[in-house]
């Protein structure tokens, strides 16, 4: 069974992507929810796939019901929808858009295709995160828990000894010798 890896973009900033493993039997609808839990959105908004070019254009529309807006042509439905079927190229793109009102919009791009499932994998699945995700409502950012993660993580707090603030004293300056060196007898002190 062909197992096909897709890489979702977040539209806005394609440094966040999420990695997901699907089996080419499973629906758009599975699809649809590891994307949500991959970028830990709700699943309360219409959504939809559009198939897609290398252009990023809107085709054919994958929708999770039969919205009440025209179409020109019925969308197929998620549910009733497996992946390999709309499958028409190697680098096969989609564009997903969820929460109508907000209009998130993720590039979904066919990365690889592999003839081996493992056993490991408990499919559809994330397999790879980079990025801080965006916050669904309002303002995530990088705060609480997060942010001490990361200064943690990077040690933001070291290094930060020992510089003034901006146009601080100008006697520092007097006991730099040539080129901004301090003068030998201050290094003999430290030594």
């Amino acid at each position: 069974m062909a197992v096909l890896k897709f890489r979702i973009y977040f539209e806005e900033d394609d440094s966040i992507y999420r990695d997901v493993a699907i089996k080419h039997t499973q629906t758009f609808l599975q699809l649809h929810q590891v994307i949500l839990k991959a970028y830990e959105f709700d699943n309360k908004h219409q959504a939809t796939f559009y198939r897609s070019n290398d252009n990023w254009q809107r085709g054919r529309e994958i929708s999770l019901a039969q919205y009440d807006k025209p179409y020109k042509v019925a969308p197929l439905l998620m549910e009733n929808t497996a992946i390999g079927t709309e499958i028409k190229d190697p680098n096969q793109k989609f564009i997903y858009v969820y929460d109508f009102v907000k209009n998130w919009g993720f590039l979904v791009e066919l990365i690889g295709v592999s003839k081996e499932e493992s056993s490991k994998i408990d499919y559809p699945a994330m397999v790879k995160s980079e990025g801080i995700a965006p916050s669904q409502y309002g303002t995530k950012g990088i705060a609480g828990d997060k942010l001490t993660e990361m200064e943690e993580k990077y040690d933001l707090k070291a290094g930060t000894e020992g510089f003034g603030t901006e146009g601080g004293d100008s006697d520092e300056d007097e006991d730099l010798g040539a080129g901004g060196e301090e003068a030998e007898e201050g290094q003999d002190e430290e030594a």
